[in-house]
């Protein structure tokens, strides 16, 4: 089974395509030393890395991957490629940047601000195309979430509540828990909802898998019975000039113990990172019994070094 050229969204991947990643990833996280020679499948080969916006986990977890299968990493600052603003045309295309990088490198992993960047990319590129976050989707932290759960929770199906903002985090969870068939419900203030379109692609996928979503505003209601509560910051990148009109309008909307109280006994809880204890989470909870973020920053790791391996292999 092979994968597309392009991870670009959730929805462009089958169930079974996302059983092989998790599959790949689970026998890279159990396997001690360096790579084998049969992982090596970048040797001699170079990805490029573009970010336009800033990364800890990301960054650092493609970056050893692509050592760790023999490749090359080669990080271009957005800032040092791409257009510096809407209305300067003093730098190259996108078009013609592709071309250069597909005479150069061998595959490209891009965070970006508007997915209409890894669009145009991949209208051109030859090569492989991972989107690392864009400003509708996160399909690389989707599949290391689900990898977190599997990790604790093993292969049964799960309740998923995502509690604050339907950003790109909240959209490429939801994707996912329809398609392996897990419920997933999000509380979301009036104005921060998943969009329309998006809710709906996805409760077509859920329909076929069997699964249920819902979209609610009480957080307490969303996290009723939850096996994992999951939430992020409520101030994504680029959204600080919000701060203080969102910091009202998410204020019933922390993640505490008291709002844990009512997930099962053993819940998990998870979150993307980088978090704000005593925003949107309780330093209770993030630093508590329920917590598995460092699993789940962990799982990024694996779930890069599984991608490329089949996207090169």
């Amino acid at each position: 089974m092979r994968l597309p050229k392009d991870i670009l969204k959730i929805p462009d991947l089958s169930r079974a395509q996302v059983d092989l990643i998790l599959k790949e990833a689970f026998r890279f996280k159990n396997k001690k030393g360096p790579a084998s020679a049969s992982d090596q499948v970048l040797r001699g080969k170079a990805v490029a890395l573009i970010f336009e916006k800033n990364s800890l986990r990301t960054r650092v977890a493609f970056e050893a991957a692509i050592s760790y299968l023999g490749g090359q990493p080669i990080f271009l600052s957005g800032e040092d490629i791409l257009y510096r603003a809407d209305k300067d045309t003093s730098r190259e295309s996108i078009e013609d940047i592709t071309r250069t990088l597909d005479r150069l490198a061998h595959g490209i992993a891009a965070r970006v601000k508007r997915r209409k960047t890894l669009v145009d990319i991949a209208a051109v590129s030859r090569n492989p195309l991972i989107n690392l976050l864009c400003d509708t989707h996160h399909p690389t932290q989707a599949i290391s979430d689900v990898m977190t759960i599997r990790w604790h929770k093993g292969k049964k199906k799960v309740k998923v509540t995502f509690v604050g903002d339907g950003n790109n985090v909240a959209t490429s969870l939801m994707d996912i828990c329809a398609l392996m068939g897990h419920d997933f419900s999000i509380a979301s203030p009036q104005g921060y909802e998943i969009k329309k379109d998006l809710r709906e692609n996805a409760s077509r996928t859920a329909a076929k898998s069997k699964s249920k979503i819902e979209f609610l505003r009480d957080p307490k209601e969303a996290v009723l019975n939850a096996d994992v509560v999951y939430t992020d910051t409520f101030v994504s990148m680029g959204d600080e000039g919000e701060t203080a009109r969102r910091e009202k309008d998410f204020v019933r909307y922390r993640v505490d113990a008291k709002l844990m109280s009512h997930a099962k006994k053993d819940a998990l809880f998870m979150h993307c990172l980088p978090a704000h204890r005593e925003s949107e989470v309780s330093a209770e909870v993030m630093d508590g019994r329920w917590s598995v973020i460092f699993d789940e920053a962990e799982a990024r790791l694996h779930v890069a070094k599984a991608l490329l391996y089949l996207l090169f292999r």
